[in-house]
């Protein structure tokens, strides 16, 4: 899994953050969206999954690793 997020479209709205604090923290001063690890750690890959799907603006992408 890697994780993209697009701080542009943004809202401050802090879902991701509330669904999953060891991926996603919040900007001081507007806000937004920052990603702690573009790749988390499988514990932690469900939560992340959840923060995309609960971000008002969709501004969290996942992309699921490829099988070999």
């Amino acid at each position: 899994m890697r994780i993209i997020v697009d701080a542009s479209r943004c809202i401050a709205a802090g879902q991701c953050v509330l669904k999953a604090p060891t991926v996603f923290d919040q900007d001081q001063d507007e806000g937004t969206v920052i990603l702690l690890t573009e790749r988390p750690a499988p514990e932690h890959r469900e939560d992340a999954r959840v923060a995309a799907r609960v971000c008002p603006a969709q501004a969290i992408t996942i992309v699921e690793d490829e099988l070999a």
